[in-house]
């Protein structure tokens, strides 16, 4: 079995996923975008990466098995700039895609399984989301319920989300499920060395397992409600090192576990 770490993006757009993921040393094995200045982008960035095209013409039994799959599905039925038609919206409806194509990938996996040729390949472990923060209004919360659900389903398809806390969803939070777990949190680009206030919410699905919390939710170095770290002239290149390394060992499987202090169930 190789010991490299895996990837695959839908919605590659201009491949920040893709970046991301070579600065932990990740391989990129493919990615999904129609616009054409994006994928001549990409052609040039990520040359060794299948472009795969139309998300909805995907078949995630035909595709590279990955360790890590992410998404940044359209936003604009969710952002609150826009009209609000929320998850049945034509474009941010798309998440539903990413969705199908993980359940493929991990049924592709199961089959390869049966006939006895997985040695070399592992079942995607990590499904990673990516939007704006007006998914946690959209339909009064019951969007991102919604989305946190399906997600869920990827790891248990009997898995239920309960109905939006009255006083609305938290900035960040963990679900705990049986051998699975889903954490969110908000992060605003100004505190990660970008001159630029731009808010986005990062959602991970640890399919097998409950690292989703550790790769999203600090133990030190933030609070949960992001209390500025440091201003963006004063991050040194060692601490980005220093979360970029985090990141790969979480990946790698050398770092598991929840933050402290964070019992069972939903957490907020």
């Amino acid at each position: 079995m190789s010991s490299r770490v895996t990837m695959g993006n839908l919605f590659s757009g201009s491949g920040a996923w893709e970046l991301a993921a070579k600065l932990c040393g990740i391989d990129v094995l493919f990615e999904a975008e129609i616009e054409p200045f994006p994928v001549a982008l990409e052609a040039k960035r990520f040359p060794e990466a299948i472009q795969l095209g139309d998300v909805s013409k995907i078949d995630g039994h035909k595709i590279p098995l990955v360790d890590i799959l992410t998404n940044s599905s359209p936003c604009q039925d969710l952002s609150i700039a826009g009209k609000r038609a929320g998850m049945d919206g034509e474009r941010s409806g798309l998440f539903m895609e990413a969705v199908r194509i993980a359940k493929e990938m991990l049924d592709a996996y199961k089959q390869l399984q049966l006939r006895g040729t997985d040695e070399h390949i592992r079942p995607l472990r990590y499904f990673c989301w990516e939007n704006v923060p007006g998914v946690f209004s959209s339909n009064g919360g019951d969007d991102f319920r919604t989305a946190l659900e399906e997600m869920a389903r990827i790891a248990d398809p009997t898995a239920v989300i309960p109905e939006p806390p009255k006083k609305g969803w938290g900035y960040a939070g963990v679900v705990d499920g049986d051998g699975w777990q889903i954490a969110w949190r908000t992060m605003d680009a100004q505190f990660w060395g970008v001159p630029q206030r731009r808010r986005r919410v990062f959602v991970v699905l640890d399919i097998r397992g409950a690292s989703a919390g550790a790769v999203l939710l600090e133990r030190e170095g933030s609070s949960w409600h992001f209390a500025e770290i440091a201003s963006t002239w004063q991050m040194s290149a060692r601490s980005l090192e220093d979360r970029i390394d985090l990141a790969s060992r979480i990946v790698r499987g050398e770092v598991l576990g929840t933050p402290e202090g964070v019992g069972g169930g939903v957490r907020e």
